[in-house]
């Protein structure tokens, strides 16, 4: 739900968008980490499920735009954050595709092409 204040569309004061966000980046995690669980069958899948997901949690929390409502520690134009948003995700989707998880990959791709 979008929320108009004087000919501003503003996301940052709506109450569900941080909930969307939170639900989405947590399933991020867990996809990356599941896919490279399953992914490999030998000791490395360890190394993979705790890397893979600390990278992504890495690039999501550092890589950060001007007036972003925690502090950045790496400020990126805008165009630059969504990108990297819609490729971490993106990434989440074909995770949970490649798991037999169609249905949930397609909800979770709805709610990013949403918000």
């Amino acid at each position: 739900m979008l929320i108009y204040e004087g000919g501003i569309i503003s996301m940052n004061t709506n109450p569900i968008n941080p909930a969307a966000c939170f639900v989405l980046e947590i399933t991020m995690l867990v996809a990356f980490a599941c896919r490279w669980y399953y992914l490999t069958e030998n000791w490395e899948r360890y190394l993979l499920v705790l890397a893979f997901p600390a990278i992504a949690a890495a690039l999501w929390g550092v890589f950060r735009i001007q007036n972003d409502p925690k502090p950045e520690p790496v400020e990126i134009q805008g165009i630059l954050r969504l990108l990297l948003e819609f490729v971490l995700l993106g990434v989440a989707v074909w995770a949970l595709y490649g798991l037999g998880y169609e249905n949930t990959g397609l909800i979770i791709a709805i709610v990013v092409v949403i918000h």
